[in-house]
Formats: C-alpha cells, sequence, structure tokens
C-alpha cells in the first residue's frame, strides 16, 4: 500500500523532522535494511550506527532520543511511543490478508454445526458435532474440528490445526498450523508392571484474545479443564500439559514446557525452553528465564534462572563463583605441593 509522509505522520500521532512530507512510503523495514520508499524505526541505542548509512524515508523515533549524522533524505518520525507508532505504520502498509465470507465446497460440515455469519471455511476442512462457529471467524483448509466445540467471533484457525472435542474457544482467538488443542493429557498409573492409563475426560478452554503458536500442544484436563485465560500469547513448539491454569497475559516462548497442574498466574513469562514441573505455582508478573528448569513454586514478581532454577541473582553468584572454580583449583594444587614440600622438609 502508498502513502505519503505527511499521510503516515498523521495516522501514528507523529510529528515530521527533515525529509519530504510528500515522499511516498510503501513499506517498512528494520533499521538495517530499509530502503528508499520504507519507512523504519530506532528505539534502542545498540541501532544508533545503522542510520548514518540507511537510505529509509523515515525513520521512527522517540522524543528526547538523540541521533546524530541522520542522512538527508531520512525523515525523523518523532512520537511519544515508536514502537507503537511503528506497528501502526506496519498494519497500514501491509494490511492483514481479509477472508471474504466462502465456505467452501469440499469442505465437510455436519448437519448440526451453528454457523455464525461472514464465515470463511476453506477446502477440507472437517467440522463435527453440534459444533458452533461464531460471526466473522476464518477456518482455514485442512483444518479439523471436533464435537461439540465452541469458537466464538473473529477468530482465524489456520491450515491443518486440530481441535478436539468439547474445547471451548473464546472472541479475537489465532491458532497457528499444526497446532493441537485438546489431545489426551499424559496420564498413567503403574501397575502389575504395565503403565495404565488415566481417562482424559476433561477439555480446553481458551478465552479471548489468545493466540497460539504454530506445532503447539494443549492437553486436555483429566477430569477438569485446562484453561488458557484472556490476552494470553504462547509460541511455537510449547508443550502445556493437562490441568494447567494459565493466567491472563501471560507470555510463553518457543520450546517451553509445562507439566501438568501447574498455575501460571498473570502476566508470567516463560522464557525460550524453561520447563515447569508438575504442581508448581508461578506467580503473577514472575520471569522465568531461557533454559531454566524449574521444580519449585516461583513468587510473584520474581526473575528465577538456571537449572534447577532460583532467584536470579543467587544463580548468576553461582555461575560466576563456576567460572572461577579452574584458577581455584590451580591455587590448591599449588597449595598442597607446597604443604607437601614443607612436610619433606620436617
Amino acid at each position: 500500500m502508498l502513502i505519503t509522509l505527511k499521510e503516515l505522520a498523521a495516522l501514528c500521532d507523529a510529528r515530521i523532522e527533515g525529509g519530504d512530507p510528500s515522499a511516498s512510503i510503501h513499506s517498512a523495514a528494520d533499521i538495517t535494511s530499509a530502503q528508499q520508499g520504507q519507512v523504519t524505526q530506532l528505539t534502542n541505542a545498540k541501532y544508533v550506527r545503522h542510520i548514518k548509512n540507511s537510505t529509509a524515508t523515515a525513520c521512527f523515533i522517540a522524543e528526547g532520543f538523540v541521533v546524530e549524522n541522520i542522512p538527508e533524505n531520512t525523515a525523523l518520525l518523532i512520537c511519544a511511543d515508536p514502537e507503537m507508532s511503528f506497528i501502526k505504520a506496519v498494519e497500514q502498509l501491509h494490511p492483514a490478508k481479509v477472508y471474504n465470507s466462502q465456505i467452501a465446497d469440499q469442505a465437510i460440515i455436519d448437519d448440526t454445526v451453528t454457523l455464525g455469519h461472514d464465515l470463511f471455511i476453506g477446502p477440507y476442512a472437517v467440522i463435527g458435532e453440534y459444533t458452533t462457529i461464531g460471526d466473522n471467524t476464518a477456518i482455514l483448509a485442512g483444518t479439523y474440528i471436533g464435537n461439540n466445540v465452541t469458537i466464538g467471533r473473529n477468530c482465524r484457525i489456520h491450515p491443518y490445526s486440530v481441535i478436539y472435542d468439547d474445547t471451548i474457544i473464546g472472541d479475537n482467538v489465532i491458532i497457528h498450523s499444526g497446532a493441537i488443542i485438546g489431545a489426551d493429557g499424559f496420564g498413567y498409573k503403574f501397575r502389575n508392571n504395565a503403565h495404565i492409563k488415566v481417562p482424559q475426560v476433561g477439555n480446553v478452554v481458551i478465552e479471548d484474545n489468545v493466540e497460539i503458536g504454530a506445532n503447539t500442544c494443549i492437553d486436555r484436563g483429566a477430569l477438569g479443564s485446562t484453561t488458557i485465560g484472556m490476552g494470553s500469547k504462547i509460541d511455537n513448539l510449547v508443550q502445556i500439559g493437562h490441568n494447567n491454569k494459565v493466567g491472563k497475559h501471560v507470555i510463553m516462548c518457543g520450546l517451553t514446557g509445562v507439566s501438568g497442574s501447574c498455575t501460571i498466574e498473570d502476566y508470567a513469562i516463560l522464557a525460550g525452553s524453561s520447563g515447569i514441573a508438575d504442581h508448581v505455582t508461578i506467580g503473577q508478573g514472575a520471569v522465568v528465564m531461557a533454559r531454566s528448569g524449574v521444580a519449585g513454586d516461583v513468587p510473584a514478581g520474581s526473575q528465577f534462572f538456571g537449572s534447577p532454577a532460583k532467584d536470579k541473582k543467587t544463580a548468576y553468584k553461582e555461575q560466576i563463583a563456576i567460572s572461577k572454580l579452574p584458577e581455584l583449583i590451580k591455587k590448591v594444587k599449588a597449595l598442597e605441593e607446597e604443604i607437601r614440600q614443607l612436610q619433606n622438609q620436617s
């Protein structure tokens, strides 16, 4: 989409400094690659060096952010929150794909399904008995939706997702390709030298404004519900076990694994490759840092790191101490040698 610099500045609540207000902007790019006709952003001082040789037509920066060596043809778009302004610009310049109301002939939809208005249902999608799909939702090609599923308004279910029976999904939910929602939880009892499966008869409840990444798996509850709270964002390749209670606006980064019956409270962050043992509570606003292994409760507002994870400051001190071990071993060996020589002399 093409827009003038002046129009873009007005849309994003920014004022123009330098450049040509009538210049055309056709797309957005990052600061390291933006070229003429593109807009970028500069919000981190470590990237300032890239502006000197940039050919971008415009760059969002914050009020008071000092930048030198601005190219003559690059306009600064100065605003209160350049990151949010840049998001507005990207949405304007790269509009999301719109799925017009259509139900493909190849879709398989049970007669008992309740369909809302203005739906898109792609080829080879399968929708089971007594399922309800809300208005303006897009079910893309090859998606499987089981029986007695409820999906709200304005949702987008990407190709080849699988949503098992009895799942409840709120409004404005995005589920990316390959995600599996509602598979059996991993529950067994060991009896007579064999693993006996515990029936998994609960469901999954996903509240409004949740986004679930590609190839993520969320298991159904054994008896009750596995729940994902409003506004939570779950990355690709995340495993969420049965009976977990995930709060509102939680972030789970890629390759995170959460065992069963955990409570992840509101605004918590689980960084990449973190692992959470079963029956653990992650407190409100707590951060579990990347590749940490959590075996016990994490207090609200804390930052935990390591495996086993502990308070970040303690974990960092231990890491520093461990880095000094080789030198310490040398000193101990030298002292042992001195002692041995003194013993021999005596």
